[in-house]
């Protein structure tokens, strides 16, 4: 009880304060990334466990399809692909990727953003490219046990169920936030997939601690309560 009391006190004491800055880079951000989920040790597409960058196939039945080393590590995933985000841009035009990190203050702070970023396998990040997200008849095959699909003819990725709403939600709060056009097509499906699969406590979790960070939440997943942001998030 007095250890509890004594954690109230301090988070009243530190909660008017900045808990802590955005990322400003891509760089800076996955160095962030890598804190952040150090405890849950649970990456992305297939529920694959991992320590450092190794990631544990045999804990969710992956099976390499073609790249074995890039399979066995751990990948900083945009859900909104880097491409995505910038092609709309004119720095893109003149430079690519490169120049935008360089040189687009707004590209760089989507770049960098922690409710974008997620850990996942790097043959699948491979693999997925900038494929948009989208439905597949498909059984999922191609990685063993893990429930992942992507048509590499067809430029599309199926997701797993357990997350599709996540990546929804993902979408709609990036293009709001930095004005990023979306399709009619692709609009439509997210909305469908964020009423389908709503949000989990797990995804709650991570927005009240992503909003600690960066200072605000995804209002699509909720609100998040800067009282709540713990001591530990400072030091971040």
């Amino acid at each position: 009880m007095f250890v509890r009391l004594i954690a109230g006190l301090a988070c009243l004491l530190l909660c008017a304060s900045v808990w802590a800055s955005p990322p400003r880079t891509f760089n800076e951000a996955k160095k962030i990334g890598w804190k952040l989920y150090a405890k849950q040790s649970t990456e992305f597409y297939c529920g694959c466990k991992f320590s450092g960058k190794h990631v544990d196939l045999r804990s969710c039945g992956y099976k390499p399809r073609k790249n074995r080393s890039r399979a066995s590590r751990i990948e900083w995933e945009h859900i909104v692909p880097a491409w995505e985000i910038g092609h709309q841009r004119q720095c893109w035009q003149h430079g690519g990727r490169k120049n935008c990190s360089k040189n687009d203050k707004i590209y760089q702070r989507a770049e960098a953003d922690l409710f974008n970023l997620v850990p996942g396998i790097g043959e699948i990040n491979g693999d997925r490219s900038n494929f948009r997200y989208g439905w597949l008849p498909q059984p999922p095959s191609q990685y063993g046990a893990c429930p992942m699909v992507v048509d590499f003819k067809a430029r599309v990725a199926m997701p797993r169920k357990s997350v599709r709403g996540m990546i929804a939600r993902t979408y709609l709060y990036m293009s709001d936030r930095y004005k990023l056009r979306l399709s009619k097509k692709n609009r439509q499906l997210y909305d469908v997939w964020n009423r389908t699969y709503p949000v989990k406590n797990w995804e709650r979790q991570r927005n009240q601690q992503l909003g600690c960070i960066m200072g605000w939440s995804n209002p699509y997943v909720g609100n998040y309560d800067p009282k709540a942001c713990t001591s530990s998030l400072r030091r971040i």
